[in-house]
């Protein structure tokens, strides 16, 4: 078995000044809440976003496992229909070495498919990404979310809630590994154009930014190599916000996403444990229309 050694550098550069956060920070609670979050990532395609200093530094997107990959981290080729079905290896973290090769690597925030390697077109949860529109705040966002939560309700769903580190929410629907890719979005866009016409002052599906009033509830994020912010992750913006699960009954507009901080999040999970471990094994069904 190869050795999986990780050499960690600049652990003293300064990632949030504002906070008094360094590299050293971002590693240690990586490595803290790893039990959680590896759950969330193992076996799904990871797309590296590689910030080249700092946190709000420059960055480029890498899909294909870069050169410098150690052999023992393992990867997902998938076809990309972006480059006419050629095959892209996407890393796969599945370990805490992995992980912390990624940070070393330059990753922040990590981001993986909604689907796993071994069923790629067989997402195991349906995401609605909330967003406030111009002049819409958090609160806005809550109602919303709230709103589509009863509505998944009434459909026989239980859905799942998280902040995303910035303005918005996501909630998750699990789901049994049986529907594709586009069943998903078809059913996340029905869903908000329902929502749409219910609540039209606060929810609206427009693609225009100019046309948008209250919340965008997006469905788009539900499709074959669609990445998402994980669970856990920390996101590179002021203060280090991380994108935390929640439970429904602490979701209201008194909610600040940035005091969810890396310390705030290791506490909650020593105390509530994985609130979104029930995506780990969806076994819902979705009624969809052909």
């Amino acid at each position: 078995m190869a050795r999986r050694a990780v050499d960690l550098t600049h652990l003293d550069r300064v990632y949030w000044p504002e906070a008094g956060l360094r590299k050293r920070d971002l590693v240690d609670y990586y490595r803290t809440v790893g039990p959680v979050l590896l759950p969330h990532l193992r076996d799904r395609p990871f797309t590296i976003k590689r910030h080249y200093t700092v946190p709000r530094g420059p960055f480029v997107w890498e899909k294909d496992a870069p050169a410098e990959l150690p052999g023992w981290i393992r990867t997902c080729p998938q076809p990309a229909k972006s480059r006419r079905g050629e095959l892209v290896r996407y890393a796969l973290v599945n370990d805490e070495p992995s992980l912390l090769w990624m940070v070393e690597y330059g990753a922040v925030d990590l981001h993986v498919w909604t689907s796993r390697c071994d069923r790629p077109d067989r997402p195991d949860y349906v995401l609605f990404d909330l967003d406030p529109a111009t002049g819409a705040g958090f609160g806005d966002v809550v109602d919303a979310a709230l709103v589509l939560r009863d509505a998944l309700g009434a459909l026989g769903l239980e859905s799942l809630v998280r902040t995303t580190g910035g303005a918005g929410l996501h909630v998750l629907v699990p789901v049994a590994r049986r529907h594709t890719h586009e069943e998903a979005r078809r059913f996340a866009q029905a869903v908000a154009v329902a929502l749409e016409r219910a609540r039209p002052e606060l929810v609206t599906t427009a693609w225009a930014k100019d046309r948008r009033r209250g919340v965008f509830v997006d469905a788009k994020m539900n499709g074959h190599g669609q990445q998402i912010v994980s669970a856990y992750s920390v996101r590179p913006l002021s203060g280090a916000p991380v994108a935390t699960p929640l439970a429904w009954d602490e979701l209201d507009e008194r909610l600040d996403p940035a005091a969810l901080t890396m310390e705030a999040v290791l506490e909650r999970v020593e105390r509530l444990g994985d609130l979104h471990e029930p995506v780990l094994h969806g076994r819902q069904r979705l009624h969809v229309r052909g």
